[in-house]
């Protein structure tokens, strides 16, 4: 479980611009603005470096490696917070079309993720929490076509894609699996609205209402009624995708913890020295070396293709969505007062933990999922 020559190289760009081109205080910039909510420079060095053609085929512009090396930067930008919609883009919508696009969805779309001109996302929960297969939105046939209407909440970065993957219902009932068709919807289609949203994280998500909107056939991802099986693929990335940016938070968090703990004096001692403390810190340390080991293989078992991907996926994000929570807490704690202030970097890792935690899935979703996959 160690990084190749080609991922060392990859973690050293990232570690050098997140250090030239970011700080967690941008991150409180970002959130005052009402645009994009991400810097767009720093997008088009992404682009530039090739971060975001990693996953993709040589054809349509990619780079042709895999989740294991994307992993390698998310790990990065989620140690700084930095807030890119790479998650969203090549993850979630450029996902979708690499599992189930046909070639001239490929062609039209593919080459634009990788450069950074186009962003993508998926529309897929409709309720409070994650559940799949709670889908409502409907894909009613209409001429050669369909018209798609529902609501779909906490879109990651659906404010500013270019298009989306929404996921819509053409047969059976709400929380079945069978039934479900992945459409390619252009934002702009007549029809589409969509609500921005500031996350406690200070990410931003949007809740996109679909009134009549009219696809052409052409803008089925996959096979008609059978839309969760590139769903269920396109989900367990995301997740694990999702639990690297985590790790690298998590790693951040003890970082700056464990260089206070070796400062701050209470009764004319270094708080570090104090037993109880200690104790708590080598478990957390513990905690997040299980994440990273976890991480490192989910990753790697979903560029395999291994038979136990969907399994190793639900674990991986159920283990480190609880470091995370611990990590918030520890952090905050350890720190004292300080903590909750808006002054201390702590506090935003609490918060990009907590947000981290419930998407895609929190750690009771996931425990559940990989017991019902194990026939529990």
């Amino acid at each position: 479980m160690i990084l190749n020559e080609e991922q060392v190289q990859l973690q050293d760009s990232a570690k050098a611009l997140v250090a030239d081109q970011w700080t967690v205080g941008e991150l409180r910039k970002l959130r005052r603005e009402t645009g994009r909510g991400y810097p767009e420079a720093l997008w088009r060095q992404a682009a530039e470096l090739g971060w975001l053609a990693i996953p993709f085929e040589e054809r349509y512009g990619g780079l042709g490696l895999g989740l294991a090396d994307l992993g390698v930067i998310l790990e990065e930008l989620g140690r700084g917070l930095v807030v890119l919609p790479i998650l969203s883009s090549v993850v979630l919508g450029g996902g979708a079309l690499r599992h189930g696009g046909s070639d001239a969805q490929k062609s039209a779309w593919l080459p634009r993720v990788c450069d950074g001109s186009a962003v993508l996302t998926l529309a897929a929960q409709e309720t409070d929490r994650h559940d799949p297969y709670a889908v409502d939105t409907t894909a009613t046939p209409n001429g050669d076509g369909f018209l798609l209407s529902g609501r779909k909440v906490f879109v990651p970065d659906g404010h500013a894609a270019d298009a989306i993957v929404v996921v819509a219902r053409t047969s059976g009932a709400a929380d079945q699996r069978a039934g479900l068709t992945l459409f390619l919807v252009e934002s702009g289609s007549a029809g589409v609205t969509v609500q921005r949203n500031l996350l406690l994280d200070s990410r931003v998500a949007a809740n996109i209402t679909l009134n009549q909107v009219r696809v052409s056939a052409d803008a089925v991802i996959g096979t008609g009624d059978h839309g969760a099986d590139v769903l269920d693929v396109v989900l367990a990335e995301a997740a694990v995708a999702l639990s690297a940016d985590m790790l690298g938070t998590i790693q951040q968090t003890f970082t700056i913890t464990l260089d206070y703990l070796k400062v701050r004096e209470q009764f004319g001692a270094k708080i570090g020295s104090f037993q109880g403390l200690k104790h708590r810190a080598a478990r957390w340390f513990c905690e997040q070396e299980l994440s990273r080991s976890i991480v490192l293989q989910a990753l790697r078992a979903l560029d395999a293709k291994a038979e136990n991907a969907q399994l190793l996926a639900s674990a991986c994000k159920a283990r480190v969505s609880d470091t995370a929570r611990l990590s918030g807490q520890e952090g905050v704690q350890m720190h004292g007062g300080i903590g909750v202030t808006d002054e201390h970097d702590i506090g935003l890792y609490m918060k990009r933990a907590r947000v981290s935690e419930m998407l895609f899935g929190d750690a009771a979703f996931h425990r559940n999922r990989f017991a019902t996959l194990k026939g529990y």
